[in-house]
């Protein structure tokens, strides 16, 4: 199994190739964004001490990009995750999403957000499966409400919320 590690900000090309040599199959919905623009190097100047990254002796394996909020103290957010599709479906996520809420938790925060586009339902079953609640939005989709034009005209998202630590 992978071990987990802090992000560097040296890891910001070998997890670009990394989400675009995984890209296929990601269970991503036909029109989802290319991964690069998800991947901007501010996140690994900037929030490589909150970010994961799993690796065995042949290179990385999964990675999670989040953050602890500047602006209030108790959020903390998941803005990416990403797993070799020869690894998915054996825990991987979840065991970053795990060392994210803990440190997360121990550094005082009490609630970790995340998104996800409508039409990804992987990824909505995932977070409600891990015990994300479902923000309500302005519109619904497929049972589940969604935040028109989120992130940008026709940018839609859902939203998730998930209580953390004591």
């Amino acid at each position: 199994m992978p071990m987990m590690r802090r992000a560097r900000a040296s890891d910001h090309r070998t997890l670009v190739e990394c989400a675009h040599r995984w890209g296929d199959g990601s269970g991503a919905p036909a029109g989802a964004p290319e991964p690069s623009p998800l991947l901007p190097r501010l996140f690994l100047q900037f929030f490589a001490g909150t970010s994961l990254v799993a690796e065995d002796s042949t290179g990385v394996k999964a990675f999670l990009l989040g953050l602890h909020s500047a602006d209030d103290g108790a959020d903390a957010y998941i803005h990416f995750v990403t797993v070799d599709p020869v690894l998915r479906g054996r825990g991987l996520a979840r065991g970053l999403y795990t060392a994210f809420f803990e440190r997360a938790a121990e550094a005082g925060r009490r609630e970790v957000r995340a998104v996800a586009s409508p039409g990804n339902a992987g990824a909505i079953a995932f977070h409600r499966a891990l015990g994300f609640a479902l923000v309500p939005g302005d519109h619904e989709a497929g049972g589940v409400p969604v935040h028109r034009d989120y992130d940008g005209p026709g940018q839609d998202r859902v939203c998730f919320r998930r209580t953390i630590g004591a």
